[in-house]
Order: C-alpha cells, then structure tokens, then sequence
C-alpha cells in the first residue's frame, strides 16, 4: 500500500516527472519521424534501431505517467502539454542519419540530466520506488548514448 505521504504529492517532483514524461513522447514522435525517414547505407540497421527506440519511449511514458497516477499526481496527457513542458525539440531539421543519431545522443543526455534532478526529488521524499525507476532509466539512456556515439565513432 502507498503511504499517506506519497499520496500527497510533491508538486516540485511532479512538474519534473511530467518534463520526463514530456520529453519520452516528444522522443517518442522524432524517433517515429527518424524510422521512416532514415535513408542511406545504414537505413536496414537504423530503421530497425529506431523501431525498438521508439518502442522504448512508448513503453518508459507510460510507465512514468502510471507512477505519477500511483503516487497522486497527475500526468500530462496532450501534445499541447507535451511541447509545452518538454526540453528537448522536434524541429525536423535533421535530413541525414548522422544528424538523427546525433540529435538523439543530445536528447538522451539532456533527458539523463534531468532524471538525475527527479532522483534527488523522489529521494528527498523518500520515495524509494520513483528512484529506482528512474536509476533504472539511467542505466539503459546510458547504453543508448553508448550505441549511438559508437555509430559515429565519436
């Protein structure tokens, strides 16, 4: 059972756990944009990369947004809400592949940087679970941004 505390949510880790969630759909959408634009020698091995990508963000939003239900808060559900409260952006201007993985490394560690800030907040609120998940984030944007640099040998 979820303590009374938990139940009374901190707004301060909710307004950072809906820029989370925020940034996972906007991700979400320019991962989409990227799978079914990608073109050049790595369109087979980007195209698929992308796919599970995608399917990461879609997966990591809901999780993030039934946590915030969890805990009595109340997540962002529009698009307007989304780019609204996100960090990172969608403007389209990436036209090769390196550009869309490049773009994406910036995402991921912008995305990290905050997790990092929403760890501390759960944690001060002892709210044990909430880090964990996002510890657990950390470890696979992580990877992520390890893959993607790798691909461009950077």
């Amino acid at each position: 059972m979820i303590s009374q505390q938990l139940k009374q949510q901190n707004p301060v880790l909710e307004n950072a756990m809906n820029t989370n969630l925020s940034n996972w759909f906007i991700l979400y959408t320019k991962l989409h944009r990227f799978h079914w634009y990608v073109k050049g020698p790595h369109f087979f091995t980007l195209h698929e990369k992308f796919e599970e990508l995608y399917n990461h963000a879609a997966e990591t939003a809901d999780v993030i947004a039934e946590r915030l239900l969890a805990i009595g808060g109340h997540p962002l559900a529009t698009m307007k809400d989304y780019l609204d409260h996100g960090t990172i952006s969608d403007s389209g201007a990436e036209k090769t592949a390196s550009d869309m993985v490049s773009a994406l490394i910036s995402d991921y560690r912008q995305i990290r940087n905050e997790i990092q800030h929403t760890i501390e907040l759960a944690e001060e609120k002892s709210d044990h679970a909430t880090a964990d998940l996002y510890i657990a984030l950390t470890e696979e944007i992580d990877k992520q941004v390890w893959m993607l640099s790798s691909f461009l040998d950077e």
